[in-house]
């Protein structure tokens, strides 16, 4: 029974849990800069490494008291390598790296979008291959999982990824930071009124994001010079639907093509209320590939997840060593 202790800092959250046997949480804390964040209207990344600096002791305390252990009784110490904030990372590499050396442990260093996919084996055991629909504010990808731990990306996107892009739908509309929840929110109550294009991509699962951001500018200075109102729940709305459809039809897509054993969404995005209700319902069509919607917990970036991602590389055997450096545009591979 391997007790894992995870540390993840990559962006503007300072993380660390307690994870038994890839799947149970003995602790999980997470301390959030959102607030701060939310006067620059997205994160400003020496602030982030400031705070994770101010942080990482303490919630590395807090996770090991809530598991009733010390350090001594884990058998690594996994942490977030990337992609993310380069200076956020290395406080996180840097944490990990002295408590293997102080307490004589073995170190994974752990991909950020690998500890995403592996959120979903909080809910049951994955089954491959597997096809994770990988949704965030840096990336937009749909990954092909042949075998446990082998990433293929199949799909990416080819240019702002939708997390982004609903960050900069939010800023246009001037309803704040982060965009995601607050679209969502405004999406519910808004109604069919704007009409919006669906981005066209040559990839047969490629992404695009960029086009329809255009878009909702074009609609709201349209509507301004119009003199008409902005119904700004109906352009929430609009725009929801586009994106959110457009990513459920490329997954779509994959599933008829490759007929995975298991569908899986990470990442933030993944926690978005449409997205899930859309998804669940053409599902539905694919009896033979069951479908994981993370929890909401472990949507946004926490340790939990590097945890479970990381005590597959604890089986495989697959240790870091002393050379090993925070990478901030690290990729899937196989």
């Amino acid at each position: 029974m391997a007790k894992i202790l995870a540390i993840e800092s990559s962006c503007d959250e300072t993380a660390c849990a307690i994870i038994e046997d890839g799947h149970v949480v003995l602790s999980n804390v997470v301390s959030t800069q959102i607030d701060t964040h939310k006067q620059f209207g997205g994160v400003v990344p020496e602030v982030a490494s400031r705070l994770h600096v101010e942080k990482i002791s303490i919630v590395i305390k807090e996770a090991l008291e809530k598991a009733g252990m010390s350090v001594q009784d884990v058998d690594a110490i996994a942490y977030t390598k990337g992609p993310g904030l380069i200076g956020s990372l290395h406080v996180g590499v840097q944490a990990a790296k002295t408590l293997a050396l102080m307490y004589k442990k073995p170190m994974l260093p752990t991909n950020h979008m690998a500890g995403h996919i592996y959120a979903n084996a909080f809910v049951k055991e994955l089954k491959f291959p597997l096809l994770a629909l990988v949704i965030s504010g840096g990336h937009s990808q749909l990954v092909w999982m042949k075998e446990e731990y082998s990433f293929e990306i199949i799909g990416d996107t080819l240019d702002d990824a939708v997390g982004e892009a609903y960050d900069k739908v939010s800023r246009v509309l001037g309803t704040g930071y982060p965009g995601g929840p607050v679209i969502d929110k405004l999406a519910k109550q808004g109604k069919e009124h704007y009409f919006l294009k669906t981005p066209k991509t040559d990839g047969t699962y490629d992404f695009s994001f960029s086009g329809l951001k255009s878009s909702v500018l074009q609609l709201i200075q349209r509507e301004e010079k119009l003199g008409n109102p902005l119904v700004k729940e109906d352009v929430a709305f609009a725009f929801q639907e586009v994106a959110i459809h457009s990513l459920v039809d490329k997954t779509v897509a994959a599933i008829r093509d490759k007929k995975p054993a298991m569908l899986v969404l990470a990442g933030g995005v993944s926690a978005n209320s449409r997205l899930r209700e859309v998804m669940a319902e053409k599902m539905q069509a694919f009896p033979e590939t069951d479908l994981i919607l993370p929890p909401l917990s472990v949507c946004m970036d926490n340790a939990a997840m590097i945890g479970a991602a990381a005590w597959v590389a604890w089986q495989r055997q697959e240790f870091g060593t002393w050379e090993d450096s925070a990478d901030s545009s690290m990729e899937l591979s196989v």
